[in-house]
């Protein structure tokens, strides 16, 4: 447990410097629609909190989910990209690189046609689950663990492994290269293949990350 507080004193530190150092807590992305809960001016340390939970220590601990937390019915509201280190936070340039990636995904995102109307996920008692992408049905079961934030959603197809964290507007649902051009692809039936592939490429930009949605209830 005081591992963990001195992880996220020591990620919170690294963020403010960035915030004034960039302008980042003032202009994050929340601001500007494709942001994972990082709001204005006027409340940096929420700001800067919320980032650390919701986009450095995925897999940390600090930021997981209850099984009962994920159940019911989530809808996209933004982009989402994640490191699962902190090292890699650090070394990719932290804030700004998650900023950067977001900013990618949304552009693709709009190039596809992924939108909130067209784009859900219900998580329902007896690990079941249903969704779309882009407007896309599937449905099938799924396993979570809140350890370390991994679930697998099992089709009839294939299976979907990613991650779970929390953020201050609801939860991210977040995948690697390979596990979100599946998705994207083989799920969502998504044609433009070219905006498929820069988001594979913004995965796996950097060691560790993870791209995909906000969702919110």
């Amino acid at each position: 447990m005081k591992k963990i507080a001195i992880t996220i004193l020591a990620a919170m530190s690294l963020m403010l410097t960035s915030c004034f150092s960039t302008g980042y807590g003032n202009t994050g992305y929340g601001n500007t629609g494709y942001g994972t809960g990082m709001g204005g001016s006027g409340n940096v340390l929420g700001n800067v909190l919320g980032s650390v939970l919701g986009n450095i220590l995925l897999g940390g601990g600090g930021m997981m989910l209850e099984p009962s937390s994920l159940l019911g019915n989530w809808t996209y509201n933004a982009p989402s990209a994640a490191f699962t280190t902190e090292q890699t936070f650090t070394k990719a340039g932290g804030a700004t690189a998650i900023k950067q990636m977001a900013a990618g995904l949304a552009s693709n995102y709009a190039s596809m046609g992924i939108n909130r109307n067209n784009t859900s996920f219900s998580f329902l008692d007896g690990n079941k689950f249903s969704a779309k992408v882009n407007g896309i049905p599937f449905d099938g079961t799924y396993t979570y663990s809140q350890q370390n934030g991994e679930i697998v959603l099992k089709t009839v197809a294939q299976n979907l492994k990613g991650n779970v964290a929390r953020t201050e507007k609801g939860m991210e649902l977040m995948f690697d290269a390979g596990q979100m051009t599946n998705l994207l692809q083989k799920v969502g039936h998504v044609s433009n293949t070219a905006a498929v592939q820069a988001v594979s490429k913004l995965a796996k930009s950097q060691n560790g990350a993870r791209v995909g949605f906000e969702l919110t209830k």
